[in-house]
């Protein structure tokens, strides 16, 4: 029995899928090991925490006494290997969440130093923007080390970190919108280590968004006093609706709740309005869908490398967040991949994306993203700005065999409009 071409793939398209795929099993193998550890850590810190049915029932108001709020906190902070944790939904996203963990450990006059260049663009009007609130506008200093070669620079970090006045040492994990590497773990505990050789009482703090479970060690496992992330991306599964999370030493944790809610207030306060279920259910799936998302990634880099196209990671090399880049080198094969992948969304295929001014861009941006949840780029997405080199910076995907799918129908826009080789 032929089976039903559903989507009305083009052969040549079904057959570079094929050829993508047989190429890729054994890589898959080492995505899978990752989720079966990260799936038995999740459901280990369960089983300790006791979780329960009652856990899920929301509150209402202040939120006073939201058991199932205050252990799934504190499973994140086992998970993370911390002595606390703040998973609030009154996160709007995960700049808010990191914005937040900036504020409560910087005062007016302390330096925050970050390593990794500068920080991704939304964040960058939080620590230098000329709007009113900015970290510039309190007092707050700020310098940047650059990466060397797409890499750490140790040599200068531990120059730069020694200054007095340096209070913070601040690493981004995933590449934003930058033509740069991903850090491993093992690259932040080695920063860490030089930080904490110069300036022992210096906060380190990692943005940790999009990396979340992509590997066996989180940040504050091997040496940072706190990180922060969104909840719809790795870390929410898929379900949880809104939110972030913040993970650190608990005065850390403490003080950033103080800026969520107000001093004096911090967690105690922030009711969950019968969503705990959703962001139990999403971090008991956050292993596996994460694995998900890199499987799509994975595939999408190798499809991407048939049809002529330079991507980053490789399709073999080793992955530290969900993030594909692929570098189209101009407008109308980047346009024409994010109507792809906009094509494969189970949520409004039907629209053609479009340039956009988007809120804390310097460029505008163009964003294909049909998700059940507005912004999650857990969920199949892609977004560029629209600036040379052209990259197009891909993510998601709830499940690989609906990735797949969206990658093919984005391979077959390229491939219509005479874009590839």
């Amino acid at each position: 029995m032929k089976k039903e071409n559903f989507l009305g793939l083009s052969e040549r398209v079904v057959e570079l899928g094929k050829q993508a795929e047989q190429y890729l099993t054994p890589y898959f193998s080492r995505i899978d090991e990752i989720a079966d550890y990260n799936t038995q850590k999740v459901l280990a810190a369960f089983r300790a925490h006791r979780v329960s049915d009652t856990m899920f029932a929301g509150t209402t108001g202040y939120g006073y006494d939201d058991h199932g709020r205050d252990t799934l906190e504190e499973i994140y902070a086992d998970l993370f290997g911390t002595e606390a944790g703040l998973v609030r939904l009154g996160f709007v996203n995960g700049t808010h969440a990191l914005s937040c963990a900036l504020f409560g450990a910087l005062e007016p006059g302390d330096v925050m130093l970050s390593v990794t260049s500068a920080p991704y663009d939304t964040l960058l009007n939080t620590v230098t923007g000329d709007c009113p609130g900015s970290m510039k506008r309190y007092g707050i200093g700020y310098r940047q080390i650059d990466l060397k070669d797409g890499r750490l620079d140790l040599e200068a970090i531990e120059k730069a970190a020694a200054a007095d006045d340096v209070k913070m040492v601040f690493l981004q994990r995933s590449r934003g919108y930058a033509v740069r590497q991903t850090l491993s773990c093992a690259e932040i505990g080695e920063a860490c280590a030089v930080v904490r050789r110069v300036n022992p009482n210096a906060v380190i703090m990692v943005d940790n968004c999009y990396g979340e479970f992509t590997e066996e060690l989180e940040p504050t496992q091997v040496g940072a006093d706190m990180c922060a992330g969104s909840l719809i991306k790795n870390p929410g599964g898929g379900l949880a609706p809104t939110g972030g999370y913040i993970v650190g030493r608990k005065d850390l944790v403490e003080r950033a709740a103080y800026r969520l809610t107000a001093p004096g207030i911090g967690g105690e306060c922030g009711c969950t309005m019968g969503q705990n279920r959703l962001l139990y259910q999403g971090l008991f799936l956050a292993p596996h869908v994460t694995a998900q998302a890199i499987k799509t990634a994975v595939f999408c880099a190798k499809v991407m490398q048939l049809l002529g196209f330079t991507v980053d990671p490789a399709p073999e090399a080793p992955r530290y967040d969900i993030i594909q880049t692929i570098a189209f080198g101009a407008p109308d094969p980047l346009r024409r991949f994010c109507e792809g992948i906009q094509a494969g969304a189970p949520v409004d295929s039907f629209v053609t994306p479009e340039p956009w001014a988007m809120p804390g861009y310097d460029d505008p941006v163009i964003m294909a993203a049909g998700a059940f949840v507005q912004g999650a780029s857990i969920e199949l997405s892609a977004d560029a700005p629209m600036r040379e080199p052209y990259v197009c910076y891909m993510q998601g995907g709830l499940t690989y065999p609906s990735g797949k799918a969206g990658i093919l129908l984005a391979a077959e826009k390229l491939i219509q409009s005479g874009l590839c080789k």
